[in-house]
């Protein structure tokens, strides 16, 4: 919702702007009239187009200001054969989590699924490298399963508990 308020901000700007010259026209006041009002109309629809774009995945090509990411941890995917691949992405460095949509390719399709089977299996996180690059090199699996967290060290100064029998008992 960050975005949101600067770019509606922009838009009212943007559309006062148009009023003012429409009002100061030497024009009718019909006309004024009707330009003050679409100005109002088009604030109010560019609104509620911001807040209905606020819900749906945005297209990973149209990522411009994190394009250089280089990984992301995958919250969660979805996919729709033959129409998309949706991804819910933590991005590094960035506080909330994003929506995107990328193009269907069954192949990805396959990476994704083998690397979140590896992931669950080995209870770790799901990996993206390059989550926004267009280069139609896939030689390396753009999705991975991160390593097994490593086991915390044993303490090799204790030594293991003795187990004392309980008199009067069968052990």
């Amino acid at each position: 919702m960050s975005a949101l308020t600067p770019l509606f901000a922009l838009l009212v700007v943007l559309a006062a702007t148009l009023g003012a010259v429409g009002v100061w026209s030497p024009r009718r006041l019909a006309v004024k009239v009707g330009a003050l009002l679409v100005a109002f109309a088009l604030m109010g629809t560019g609104y509620a187009a911001m807040l209905d774009l606020l819900s749906k995945p945005k297209p990973a090509s149209f990522e411009w200001l994190l394009s250089e990411a280089r990984e992301a941890t995958v919250l969660g995917n979805s996919m729709v054969e033959d129409k998309a691949i949706y991804l819910w992405l933590q991005l590094d460095g960035v506080k909330e989590p994003r929506a995107y949509e990328l193009p269907w390719d069954r192949r990805t399709a396959e990476h994704l699924q083998t690397a979140a089977r590896a992931a669950a299996e080995q209870q770790s996180a799901l990996r993206m490298r390059l989550p926004f690059e267009r280069s139609l090199d896939d030689r390396d699996p753009r999705f991975y399963a991160l390593p097994q967290p490593a086991l915390p060290p044993k303490d090799t100064l204790t030594p293991p508990p003795r187990i004392v029998p309980v008199p009067g008992s069968d052990a």
